[in-house]
């Protein structure tokens, strides 16, 4: 990436309460150029989009504390011509419609990379960003979901087998498997 394909305000607020995944797409959009600040909740999101409403924003849908169209809302308010990227561990239609209705630039399943989040925040008018290089294989899909419902039922074999329908001991050996490429 240049500073030109940027522009002259390279400011991004990156938005998640995932702070690994945080950490990381932050030091690589810096790499990038952006000039990065982070929250990881939806009152600390909203307090630097009314205080230094970005240029740039990845927002991510859920979040401890809310939702985060309402930062999308608040950055919209703020900063008419922010380009907003919102990401989801869920991806549904229906949220993705909201998010675009709210002034969502594009909308992004987790997990995305760096580049696939870099060309979507700079893609201009109805050029659509790139499709990404190198994608998720499906099983690897299907791998994270079940790792994210896991993780959101505190570890529990026998929660996270009744919420993805499942049987438990299947789901037992997916989850003593390394993950898939």
């Amino acid at each position: 990436m240049n500073a030109a394909q940027i522009g002259d305000d390279p400011s991004l607020l990156i938005l998640d309460d995932d702070e690994a995944f945080l950490r990381r797409l932050a030091k690589a959009m810096e790499k990038r150029g952006f000039a990065v600040e982070t929250a990881e909740s939806v009152a600390a999101g909203t307090a630097i989009a009314k205080a230094r409403p970005p240029a740039y924003a990845v927002v991510d849908l859920r979040l401890e504390d809310g939702n985060g169209l309402d930062v999308v809302e608040v950055l919209r308010e703020q900063r008419p011509d922010s380009r907003i990227v919102v990401l989801t561990g869920y991806g549904a239609i229906a949220t993705a419609v909201a998010a675009v209705k709210m002034g969502a630039t594009d909308y992004m399943s987790k997990p995305a990379d760096a580049r696939d989040v870099t060309n979507a925040l700079l893609a201009t008018g109805d050029e659509l960003p790139p499709p990404p290089d190198n994608p998720m294989s499906a099983d690897r899909v299907r791998w994270e979901h079940i790792q994210r419902v896991y993780e959101l039922c505190d570890r529990n074999v026998s929660e996270t087998a009744r919420r993805l329908n499942m049987h438990r001991r299947t789901l037992q050996r997916i989850l003593a498997k390394r993950s898939p490429h």
